[in-house]
């Protein structure tokens, strides 16, 4: 039987300095507590040592889970914002739907996922000293990624409808953006509508509002084979 001492040693990294109790696991702790600073002081105004004292660590357990520090917790921040979406896109495209459809779901489930960020975290993305770290370029590379996506759906909604205006080059950025509409939304406590996003997104690619309207449909049937997207219509900003 191992007594105090002996469990003691064995717990993984320094132990709280405070009198707090933990109700998540440290990473999640601090990513959290990282979040809210970064977001309401901005990047470069934090330091290590106010996350640690935040959460009630030392700044050695700190980076017992993130050793380099700042740099990586940020890359987990943003990285949080896009993966899920880009994960999932395949999965996606093997639905028997629509291009619409499709499409449709995929807006849905890129709002709910930035939605999901916690203290809109995915914001911290637009900001001038995270854009010049090196964190930011693992987050470009996936949110790069996810254009893609946007451009193969979006060209697949555009083949529907021959003879209508061609849409830009880079149709997948516009779409994309459209989307990231939210994140500021969110900033400035503006309601955000999914659905009338999703409907934008499909009308750009050139469809009717009678397709959009069945792609909304055909949507809300296919809903539950994802549980992210369950609770996206009932929900409205988050802070």
């Amino acid at each position: 039987m191992p007594n105090a001492a002996t469990t003691t040693r064995g717990r993984v990294g320094r132990p709280r300095h405070t009198n707090q109790v933990a109700t998540v696991p440290p990473r999640e702790e601090i990513l959290a507590v990282a979040g809210r600073l970064f977001v309401d002081r901005g990047f470069a105004a934090t330091s290590t040592r106010d996350i640690a004292e935040r959460v009630g660590i030392r700044q050695a357990s700190l980076y017992y889970h993130f050793p380099s520090g700042k740099e990586g917790i940020i890359a987990e921040l943003l990285e949080r914002t896009v993966r899920p979406t880009v994960d999932r896109i395949a999965r996606l495209e093997q639905l028997s739907a629509s291009p619409d459809t499709i499409l449709y779901l995929l807006v849905e489930l890129d709002i709910h996922i930035l939605l999901d960020s916690p203290h809109n975290t995915a914001f911290l993305a637009r900001l001038p000293e995270v854009v010049k770290s090196d964190a930011y370029l693992a987050y470009d590379a996936s949110r790069q990624e996810l254009a893609a996506g946007y451009e193969r759906l979006g060209r697949e909604v555009e083949a529907v409808y021959p003879g209508g205006e061609p849409s830009p080059r880079s149709l997948g950025h516009l779409l994309l953006e459209l989307v990231e509409t939210v994140i500021v939304f969110r900033k400035t406590g503006t309601p955000i509508d999914p659905a009338g996003i999703a409907r934008s997104c499909l009308r750009i690619c050139g469809a009717s509002t009678e397709r959009i309207t069945r792609a909304a449909v055909s949507a809300a049937d296919l809903r539950s084979d994802f549980e992210d997207l369950q609770s996206i219509t009932s929900r409205g900003p988050l802070r």
